[in-house]
Parts: C-alpha cells; sequence; structure tokens
C-alpha cells in the first residue's frame, strides 16, 4: 500500500534577518521532529516549494543540507527520502544522548535559577495531564522535547545546548514516540520528578545519574518498539 505524502507546515515567514534558505531548512527540521515528515517519506523540491510557497531555489539548498547532515538520501529519480536508523546507529544515537542528557542535568543543577526550576516542574505537570488523556502520545512527546530543551538551557552551555538540537533532529527519524509503549508515560513522568528534584537540590551527581537512566530506559522502549516494526 503506497503511503500518503507527508504534510509540511505553511508558508514561510519572511523578515527576521534569516535567510529563506536558512529559513526553509528550519521549517523542514521542525516538520521532521514534529512527525510531519517520516522515515521512508518522499521529499520533492517542487513540493515542498508549493507547500512553504517559495521557489525551488531555497528548497534545493535545505534538502541539500539535509542531505549532507545525513537526514535524507536519493530515492533514485524521485526525489529525496528520510532516512530509516539501522540499529547500530540507534544504539549510538542514544549512547550520546544518554552522555549529553546526563552533562545537561548536572549543569543544570549547578546553575539553573528557581524560576527555571518551577518551568520544568510546570512542564511536568502538564505532562502529567496529557498522559491522563487518550491520544495524546503526540502531545506527551512534544512536552518531553520541552522538558529536556528546558534543562539544556539552564545547564547555560550554547555548545551542548545545539549539540542537543541536532541530536533531537536525528530522534525525530526514529518515527513513533516510546511513549505508545504501554506504562512509559507513568515510568517517565517518575523519572523527570526525581531529575527534577535533584536539580533543585543542586545535586549534579545525582541528576546526571538520573538522567542517563532516563534515557537508557528510553532506549529500552525504543528497542521495543523496533522489535514490532
Amino acid at each position: 500500500m503506497a503511503r500518503r505524502p507527508a504534510k509540511a507546515g505553511g508558508s514561510i515567514a519572511r523578515g527576521g534577518g534569516v535567510a529563506l534558505g536558512e529559513a526553509v531548512f528550519r521549517s523542514l527540521c521542525e516538520a521532521l521532529q514534529a512527525g510531519s515528515y517520516r522515515a521512508g517519506d518522499r521529499l520533492r523540491e517542487e513540493e515542498v516549494a508549493q507547500r512553504l510557497k517559495v521557489s525551488r531555489t531555497p528548497v534545493r539548498e535545505a534538502l541539500g543540507r539535509l542531505a549532507a547532515r545525513g537526514f535524507v538520501e536519493p530515492a533514485g529519480g524521485r526525489g529525496l527520502i528520510v532516512r530509516n536508523l539501522d540499529i547500530s546507529e540507534v544504539l549510538e544515537l542514544y549512547a550520546m544522548r544518554e552522555i549529553m542528557e546526563g552533562a545537561a542535568a548536572r549543569l543544570a543543577a549547578e546553575h539553573a535559577s528557581a524560576p527555571e526550576i518551577d518551568a520544568l516542574r510546570d512542564i511536568e505537570q502538564a505532562f502529567v495531564e496529557a498522559s491522563e488523556a487518550a491520544e495524546m502520545a503526540g502531545e506527551m512527546a512534544r512536552l518531553n522535547r520541552a522538558f529536556h530543551e528546558a534543562i539544556c538551557r539552564a545547564a547555560r552551555n550554547r555548545y551542548l545546548d545545539n549539540a542537543s538540537r541536532e541530536l533531537q533532529d536525528w530522534i525525530a527519524l526514529l518515527g513513533p514516540t516510546t511513549f505508545t509503549v504501554t506504562g512509559r508515560p507513568s515510568t517517565s513522568h517518575g523519572e523527570h520528578q526525581g531529575i527534577i528534584e535533584a536539580i533543585a537540590a543542586r545535586d549534579g551527581d545525582k541528576a546526571e545519574q538520573l538522567a542517563r537512566a532516563h534515557i537508557r530506559e528510553a532506549l529500552r522502549c525504543r528497542l521495543k518498539l523496533l522489535q514490532k516494526q
């Protein structure tokens, strides 16, 4: 059965000092993170240009950047397709994610302000509310990204923040969120709570330990999903 074409967002907003090619590139990365494009979906210059209401030149530039980063690959004479990561790449990705999330939590324990810690608690409360509603795995995934991004910002390290953002783009290629695994929302909530409290207590060792354990559990759930494919 043929897959339906993925749908990207609306037109690109001009202005703000961002070059059009950069704006298209960011839009496509956001579409990957939102799940608008999944592994195996085709990206054609003309279709993307029509959806974003831009010419094909900035789209060609953006697709070239995606290809250079390894997010897409040639599909014969039919444009590009979003890559499907193999198991070794998934393991490598989560190994790096464990290191980076652990470092971010440790640094956040040193630098997070009281309002930032309050914001983490607010995000987690919204996550709990989403987990109690039916068919909200996508919203939980969005809030989970917001949670980890907030920790990264609180870490006060621009290089770690940039690397984490790129890692999130790769994670977007993996497909369905791990929150579709039975029991994962509740265990993730408990893990998040522990990380928040360790950060609030300024316990860098514990924050890092809990964050790394959290990612290892996420990997366990990811492997469950992959086994079903």
